[in-house]
């Protein structure tokens, strides 16, 4: 875990960017209820976010985010950087953080203590088969015999245990050890973000990334529940974001220009 305490600063990307809008004492209580913002980055997925091995600064679509977050809120910022979801869920759970940019959201198994905002931007799941492998499609996955490797607390391994009906799931904690399941062949076929995936592949000559997709995995941001006030203005945040363009610029400045932003949120 890597702490960067930074100040929040005003990013070109908002179009009010030259103001800050009025926000709520409760809003802030909710979000930043120590008096500055602790939030949590995912280094461990690049498209989100990445970590300099020199000097430990983060940078990425949800470290923006986070930026024009605390901005707003009139509150200094404390990054605390993880090389897995699961871990920084954990911290969030824990109490150690405020916020977190995670994916969330129905079937992600994270839903019981956390609220989210809407996704931002997508990503897709699918699977890497070892070399030799029958397996050509996603389709080929689900049957008897074939163990299906995947990180445990990943957002997408309640899903699998949920539809998978045929193939065994094993987990590892975390994407390192989860690949070791597939490279030291305790498993067939590991369950993953493609671009993580496709990252890893050259570690294993001969496995192949499937085409096609099991899951589109949404990052959102979240936070404990029971902060009502709290998590409303981060859904409506989001959702500016998304629609002024803020989201695409990052992504865009990150070398992530063809990643998806997420659609606006469904009216309730």
């Amino acid at each position: 875990m890597n702490r960067i305490a930074i100040a929040f600063t005003c990013l070109p990307f908002f179009a009010s960017c030259a103001s800050i809008p009025s926000v709520p004492s409760q809003v802030r209580a909710d979000i930043a209820p120590t008096g500055k913002l602790r939030a949590g980055i995912n280094y461990g997925n690049s498209v989100t976010a990445t970590r300099d091995p020199a000097t430990g600064e983060f940078r990425g679509v949800s470290v923006d985010l986070m930026r024009e977050l605390a901005r707003r809120l009139e509150v200094s910022l404390e990054l605390v950087g993880f090389d897995f979801s699961g871990k920084l869920t954990d911290a969030l759970n824990a109490g150690t953080l405020d916020i977190g940019g995670i994916a969330g959201g129905s079937g992600s198994g994270r839903e019981g203590a956390l609220d989210f905002s809407a996704g931002y931007l997508q990503v897709e799941t699918t699977y890497m088969v070892a070399p030799g492998s029958t397996i050509r499609a996603i389709a080929d996955v689900d049957r008897e015999g074939v163990r299906v490797g995947v990180a445990a607390k990943s957002a997408f391994e309640p899903f699998l245990a949920r539809t998978l009906k045929n193939a065994k799931l094993l987990t590892g904690p975390g994407n390192p050890t989860a690949f070791e399941l597939l490279r030291s062949g305790q498993v067939d076929v590991l369950a993953g973000l493609r671009h993580q995936l496709i990252e890893v592949s050259s570690k294993l000559p001969g496995s192949r990334v499937l085409e096609g997709r099991f899951l589109v995995v949404e990052q959102t941001l979240a936070i404990p529940k029971g902060r009502e006030a709290g998590i409303q203005y981060l859904r409506a945040f989001i959702e500016e974001a998304k629609a002024s363009g803020f989201v695409a610029r990052s992504l865009a400045k990150s070398g992530n220009p063809h990643v998806p932003v997420s659609p606006p949120a469904a009216v309730k």
